[in-house]
């Protein structure tokens, strides 16, 4: 008896330990055009994705509204912020774009387990503009 409370004990704490599996959201995605990719991860609750990946690695952040940042590389920008997960949506967060300087509020949306819809807005989400991200190893 105690060998099957024993066992069933060693079960859980390592169900609980190491078989929390990660969120389908988790992993790295590219953008459509091929020029940068994302990895997205966990804090807490909520869900980041870092910019770890550029085709001009040297390219800096000229357009941030903050011209203290203006000298600061791209590559390493955490440029998803914030997401909370609801069903297969993950909402309530932020995309800050490079290219423009400019942060969006922005939801994104798994699409099977390799395609992920990024939303980013202004105010409301009909007024926004949507990109498909591609799952890479």
């Amino acid at each position: 008896m105690k060998k099957i409370v024993s066992t069933c004990l060693m079960v859980l704490f390592s169900v609980f330990l190491f078989g929390q599996t990660s969120d389908p959201i988790v992993g790295k995605w590219q953008n459509p055009s091929g020029e940068g990719r994302i990895e997205i991860y966990k804090k807490g609750n909520k869900f980041f994705g870092k910019l770890y990946w550029i085709k001009d690695a040297n390219k800096k952040d000229e357009k941030n509204p903050d011209s203290n940042l203006r000298s600061r590389k791209i590559q390493g920008l955490e440029i998803l912020t914030n997401f909370s997960k609801e069903g297969d949506t993950y909402i309530d967060g932020q995309i800050y774009d490079p290219k423009s300087g400019k942060t969006y509020s922005c939801k994104m949306t798994l699409k099977g387990k390799d395609k992920l819809d990024i939303r980013g807005y202004m105010g409301v989400s009909l007024l926004g503009r949507t990109e498909t991200w591609k799952r890479i190893e």
